[in-house]
């Protein structure tokens, strides 16, 4: 499983998503699985790789968060969460998705 945070510099919620993945890695029995965190620099970079907001979490190449019709742009992004509103999907989310993820490679 190929796992990559994208985030704009200085991104405020950066430690706080990988925080939150590597204990969805670690709940979800991923504990060898690792990612990786990239910096989006300029607009260009964030359409090529469909950033649609910092952080966006992608996963085997897919963002599992993504909403349709959101534009690429170097921006923050806000999560709905089953807690309201945040900058970071929680934890049981990103475990879902990885699981998800984990069942789609089988």
């Amino acid at each position: 499983m190929e796992i990559e945070i994208l985030v704009v510099p200085d991104c405020p919620n950066q430690q706080l998503t990988e925080k939150r993945l590597r204990q969805a890695l670690d709940d979800a029995g991923l504990k060898e699985a690792t990612f990786t965190t990239r910096v989006v620099a300029d607009q260009a970079e964030a359409e090529q790789s469909g950033f649609t907001g910092s952080p966006t979490i992608v996963i085997d190449g897919r963002d599992p968060f993504a909403e349709p019709g959101t534009t690429p742009s170097l921006s923050c992004r806000i999560y709905r969460t089953p807690g309201g509103l945040a900058g970071a999907p929680d934890v049981a989310q990103l475990r879902k998705a990885l699981e998800a993820a984990a069942s789609a490679a089988d």
